[in-house]
């Protein structure tokens, strides 16, 4: 086909969109379904309602091929454990009695079963449940959800192509299931997972898909000769396949490198490739290996993860340059629209000429059927739209609020500026002196339980139903309830709860210059968790201080030490839809800056512990080996220069939560943090596993109670994790603390939870004490 032909063929597509509807209806069903108010039914009906609109809206933007089988009750990672037939032993018998509730069991637990472990989606804040397998997994194919789904497309007389996680990918996302032998290789399944992709590929055959399109994201991360063999083998078994529709293999988030050519070889029937930020890589490459002569090539150009509007004219240049090097070129997102809010129209707060600086999903989806028409017609066919996108780009690259001279002026900071005055053990004896804690302290990691009159109270505020002192004479209450509660519970180190903050980004973001907030901004960050990412916009600084008023009423109510709570700066642009037009190590620093007032003001207010949370320090890390030194030197300078001003006795926290840890122990240590809390309820105290492995020489609270799911450890399972953590972390160095912060959790639940792990703490006390 010639380059002429080839982009006459192009055509508009999306990998996925967002899934919980314009006014989270479909968060508000499933919570209602847990709650017994909405019916199995009810709640099957509100999908398909949503599922249909995301389609017809798609279609009447221009797509012309909708994905199918992205949307999910919770991840789409668990509906592929479900549709290969992974379950876990302990979670059969209620997937057996009832597939729904034995599907939220498998993401929530019950309290009496463990829920899968849950972790970041590559380096997304969307977590996945992680596939649990061993050598003694059978699997069994159950298409039914892929094959309804394709169906109803199908029904809308839509052009449809449903979406699979491939089974490579699959394989390396999974753990070795409880009680596996830690150095069992879940990709060592892949003979025994094929044939059931098959089977379900003749199934979406069978019921219409033309396209079939299997998602591959783990092959854009180093992997080794022996993992890039399986992928060509699997790709040559499922090639081969009489009975199957047209695969489309896809990649995105970064560049696919080594595993380019394997793909390329092999005999499916088109890649869809990400070609924006790092993975534009992947055009010289594409070009290397000869192109993709006789395949389908799906171009991202449009970036999936972020919501800074396109370069038009950048992006057709790339696509043209494409035209040579497949059959036919079409044109898409880089990634999954999960990823992004929904629709910027719904932005009533920021400027209109700053909102058109924005694009959200539906935006996304016009300017990918823009291109595509850009493509196939030539730029004389979208002449109006480039001369909007280019004075809308110089609109935001002249505007004052991208460019604060004061502010860049006080980033050039010294390198002792990122340095504590004093080292570790120094500053230990001094904090232990200070404190006067005992032996295995216990505390939170920060939030506790946002209850509806938490909740109403804002939203009184906002509407002028209620006036700021009575929203603050609210507040002063919940902050005394959470005090008392943690003063009888008996918790050694206090927190405020942060009844205040709506986010730990957004709070923070409101408050700094450069940021701008969103009123309907929703991304799902797991299962019916969905948060309003701010967008930073600007240079960063801090008009005034933030958390001091609040932290030191809590602690004018208790002789107990409280902890200030703070959001990290990586972790402040991890969970933001940041600036793309400077480089990230910079603009880290502006809020380190920003954040190192707060720091110190918490510090004159007489706070003697303060937390700086960086649960993203990890998520963040890039998914290739080289790009990571010169990420982790940025990242760590950032958090220390936040911290590196107070005394030696104030004692500085950190926390990370549902990630891998294992390969940024080094940078963990790098953060010269006193004291770390991990995540480690779900994973079996890992972590502290390899905390010890790494010879980490600080204090570390790895969790003992795993706040993702509903159900209250008892007071022996915590002992147990404790016991655990001890024979890799000393007594004197070792934190009791649950995995992560309980905004999300009820006040009953944890009321209990907390108490068994206080009566946990004593009890091995007792028997440290003892032997």
């Amino acid at each position: 086909m010639t380059a002429k032909s080839a982009a006459a063929a192009a055509r508009a597509t999306v990998y996925g969109y967002p899934r919980q509807g314009p006014n989270r209806e479909l968060k508000k069903a499933v919570e209602g379904y847990w709650k017994g108010r909405v019916t199995a039914e009810a709640l099957r009906t509100t999908a398909a309602e949503l599922r249909a609109a995301n389609w017809r809206q798609l279609a009447d933007a221009g797509i012309d091929e909708v994905p199918t089988g992205d949307f999910s009750y919770y991840d789409h990672v668990l509906d592929t454990t479900v549709m290969v037939g992974a379950i876990p032993g302990r979670h059969r018998d209620a997937v057996a009695a009832d597939p729904l509730d034995g599907y939220f069991a498998m993401a929530r637990g019950t309290q009496d079963v463990a829920p899968l472990e849950m972790t970041k989606w590559f380096d997304t804040n969307y977590h996945y449940l992680v596939p649990e397998l061993g050598p003694d997994t059978v699997f069994a194919a159950d298409p039914a959800k892929q094959i309804a789904e394709l169906g109803e497309a199908l029904a809308l007389g839509l052009g449809a192509r449903p979406v699979l996680v491939g089974p490579v990918t699959y394989l390396l996302l999974a753990k070795p299931a409880p009680g596996v032998p830690a150095d069992f290789e879940p990709l060592t399944l892949l003979d025994r997972l094929l044939p059931v992709y098959a089977e379900v590929l003749a199934d979406l055959r069978a019921a219409g898909a033309e396209w079939v399109q299997l998602d591959e994201p783990a092959l854009v991360q180093d992997r080794t000769p022996a993992e890039l063999d399986t992928a060509a083998h699997a790709y040559r078994a499922l090639g081969s396949l009489t009975d199957r529709p047209k695969l489309l293999v896809a990649s995105y988030f970064d560049r696919l490198g080594d595993a380019l050519p394997v793909l390329a070889k092999a005999p499916v029937d088109g890649l869809a490739l990400d070609f924006t930020d790092a993975a534009a890589a992947n055009l010289d490459a594409l070009a290397a290996v000869g192109g993709l002569p006789g395949k389908r090539l799906v171009a991202g150009v449009v970036n999936g993860r972020n919501v800074w509007i396109n370069d038009l004219e950048k992006s057709l240049a790339t696509l043209g340059t494409l035209l040579g090097l497949a059959d036919r070129v079409d044109v898409a997102a880089s990634c999954s629209l999960l990823h992004v809010p929904l629709d910027t129209a719904l932005e009533r707060d920021i400027e209109p000429p700053v909102r058109r600086w924005l694009a959200f999903a539906r935006q996304k989806t016009a300017e990918v059927v823009t291109l595509a028409r850009g493509l196939a017609l030539g730029t004389d066919a979208i002449t109006g739209e480039l001369a909007a996108n280019r004075a809308d780009l110089a609109a935001r690259a002249t505007s004052p609020i991208t460019h604060d001279p004061a502010v860049r002026a006080r980033a050039a900071v010294r390198d002792t500026d990122a340095r504590r005055s004093q080292p570790y053990a120094e500053r230990a004896a001094a904090q232990r002196a200070h404190l006067r804690l005992p032996i295995l302290p216990t505390t939170t990691i920060g939030s506790f339980p946002q209850t509806g009159e938490l909740r109403t109270a804002r939203a009184d505020l906002r509407t002028g139903r209620i006036d700021t002192a009575g929203y603050e004479e609210r507040i002063r209450a919940e902050i005394q309830d959470v005090v008392s509660f943690q003063e009888k519970a008996g918790l050694d180190v206090l927190v405020h709860g942060e009844p205040e903050r709506n986010d730990m980004v957004q709070y923070f973001a409101e408050q700094l210059t450069g940021y701008l907030a969103t009123e309907q901004g929703w991304v799902q960050s797991y299962g019916t968790r969905y948060v309003r990412p701010p967008i930073l916009a600007g240079d960063i600084s801090r008009p005034e201080p933030m958390t001091v008023r609040w932290t030191t009423y809590a602690q004018s109510l208790t002789d107990r030490p409280v902890k200030g709570m703070l959001t990290g700066p990586v972790t402040m642009l991890a969970w933001s839809f940041v600036r793309d037009d400077q480089p990230l190590g910079d603009t880290a620093r502006q809020v380190a800056l920003a954040l190192r007032d707060e720091v110190d003001d918490l510090e004159a207010g007489g706070t003697s512990v303060i937390q700086v949370d960086e649960p993203a320090l990890r998520e963040t890390l890039p998914l290739r080996t080289v790009d990571r030194p010169a990420y982790l030197a940025w990242a760590t300078e950032a958090f220390r220069l936040s911290t590196g001003g107070v005394r030696p006795d104030t004692q500085i926290h950190t926390h990370m939560c549902y990630a891998e840890f294992g390969d940024i122990v080094q940078a963990i240590d790098d953060l010269d943090a006193d004291v770390i809390s991990l995540e480690a309820a779900r994973s079996h105290m890992q972590v502290a596993r390899e905390l010890a492995a790494h010879g980490y020489p600080r204090e570390a609270g790895p969790g003992v109670y795993d706040i993702h799911s509903p159900r209250v450890p008892s007071t022996e399972e915590a002992a147990e994790l404790l016991r655990t953590g001890l024979r890799a972390i000393p007594a004197e160095r070792l934190w009791v603390n649950p995995d992560c912060g309980l905004k999300t959790r009820g006040w009953p639940e944890t009321r209990a939870s907390l108490e068994n792990l206080v009566a946990a703490a004593r009890a091995v006390r007792e028997e440290l004490s003892a032997s």
